[in-house]
């Protein structure tokens, strides 16, 4: 894949469209309720006896926060009251308990990741808790073979309990910044000094952690080009290894929280793409490795490294460079890919306490994957992750005739290659510089689900 990424104004206005994220192929919307317990059940069995079983990767979804940002669409429950945390905690270390049973004690955890709502409004010793559970469960790989990563909110830790984070062993931070000018984060209600943020990360280096990372939402209320530059120059000043650039999707008809931005504050559509294009070519210039979707990485950090060398992987954390492990969803909301299978857990923290007490897993629905399924899914990833498709590789893997399977699709992809985005030749296609940020318009040709009319995603750009 080619380094230079060309930001063509017309052509990401005419490919800006609603599109799946394909962390997963089959998307989420796929997923049903046959799907059961007794389904996963079996998947963590056959995982178990394949020949060469994969390492397990671990996700928990702690829902809690003390304030609402208003821009925010994840699944959170907003509180002051701690003792539901504590609850919670004994909830998810039943479900820890029953799930590592599942799986051979010979296969070992070689990535966590602790998501939110703010995985830190648990204090550092209900961590210390949750992560003597998870060993025990699941047999951590040895240090140097781990990727333990922590979504931070800046507002929550000092920056001695960062050192203490590390201790409890994460070697990985994700700070939220989204922006650093005030009015824009008074907007949202999401108040943080400047000074928080870089104290936090100067711990994070004093301490020893392998990657700091930082996210960004461009598109938010009252941000200008100006102010944006401002906040981009101060982060690039932090020198973060990794830095997540998100587009806001403004959709107070489906998220409550969203309805508390004021419209008039909302910048205009073509506001983003200015917004877009600053932040590609601040960052770009600044040194960073542009990966692909949202993400940018410092040349010598492992994600640059395997794009780089081809072993870049996605999964629903999105860009990895781990390889391809079976993943295990934790708590209320998490999705899990476990063999050929997709999982999630229940919504309500009332169902998902009901289940456990059961003694049951709180799987409510989820997806067996199809041959066609899996295919699709190499195709897709194979183009995200590398932006060059081999089709003789694709026909080896699974027994088919590029060129007569996806008939369809390759004569849909016409446009783009005459657009200049990729080059569509008889034994591959090839992302080019300018199509690098319509990657995900590529994988859609490739998706047997989607439906011209659907909007129920962001936009791809």
């Amino acid at each position: 894949m080619q380094d230079e990424l060309l930001f063509n104004r017309p052509l990401v206005e005419k490919y800006d469209r609603p599109g799946p994220r394909y962390t997963s192929y089959p998307t989420a919307p796929q997923f049903h309720a046959a799907f059961a317990e007794d389904d996963y059940r079996s998947a963590a069995e056959r995982s178990n006896r394949a020949a060469e079983p994969k390492p397990l990767s671990v996700y928990v979804h702690i829902p809690f926060c003390k304030s609402l940002c208003y821009y925010c669409a994840c699944n959170k429950i907003i509180t002051h009251n701690t003792e539901r945390a504590a609850e919670y905690l004994q909830w998810l270390k039943q479900e820890i308990f029953v799930q590592g049973a599942l799986f051979d004690t010979t296969r070992r955890m070689t990535q966590l990741h602790l998501g939110g709502g703010t995985p830190t409004y648990l204090s550092n010793a209900q961590l210390s808790e949750l992560m003597a559970a998870l060993d025990e469960a699941f047999h951590f790989a040895a240090p140097e073979e781990r990727e333990f990563s922590l979504e931070v909110d800046p507002r929550t830790v000092t920056p001695d309990q960062v050192h203490e984070l590390y201790a409890l062993g994460f070697n990985r931070l994700s700070f939220g910044v989204q922006d650093f000018d005030h009015d824009v984060q008074q907007a949202v209600n999401r108040v943080q000094s400047e000074e928080q943020v870089v104290s936090l990360v100067k711990a994070a280096r004093e301490t020893g952690f392998d990657s700091v990372s930082v996210d960004l939402i461009y598109g938010l209320p009252l941000q200008t080009v100006a102010s944006f530059d401002t906040t981009l120059t101060k982060i690039i000043d932090l020198q973060p290894d990794r830095i997540a650039a998100y587009s806001y999707a403004h959709l107070p008809e489906l998220f409550k929280a969203q309805r508390l931005i004021r419209p008039e504050d909302m910048p205009p559509p073509e506001r983003k793409l200015e917004l877009l294009e600053l932040t590609i070519n601040r960052l770009t210039a600044a040194g960073y490795v542009y990966i692909g979707m949202d993400h940018f990485a410092l040349p010598n950090d492992e994600l640059s490294l395997a794009r780089e060398n081809g072993t870049l992987q996605r999964n629903f954390q999105g860009y990895s460079t781990h390889a391809d492990c079976d993943m295990i969803g934790l708590g209320i909301t998490s999705i899990g890919k476990v063999g050929d299978t997709y999982s999630q857990n229940v919504k309500e923290t009332a169902q998902y306490q009901h289940r456990l007490d059961e003694g049951r897993l709180p799987v409510f629905r989820g997806y067996r994957l199809s041959d066609d399924d899996r295919l699709r899914r190499d195709v897709i990833n194979t183009l995200m992750c590398h932006g060059r498709l081999a089709f003789a590789a694709i026909e080896a893997r699974h027994n088919i005739n590029f060129h007569s399977y996806f008939a369809s699709a390759l004569a849909s992809l016409e446009e783009m290659a005459e657009d200049g985005l990729i080059a569509l030749r008889d034994h591959e296609i090839e992302v080019l510089p300018s199509g690098r940020l319509m990657i995900r318009n590529l994988a859609m040709a490739f998706d047997a689900y989607l439906k011209p009319t659907e909007n129920r995603y962001s936009r791809t750009v």
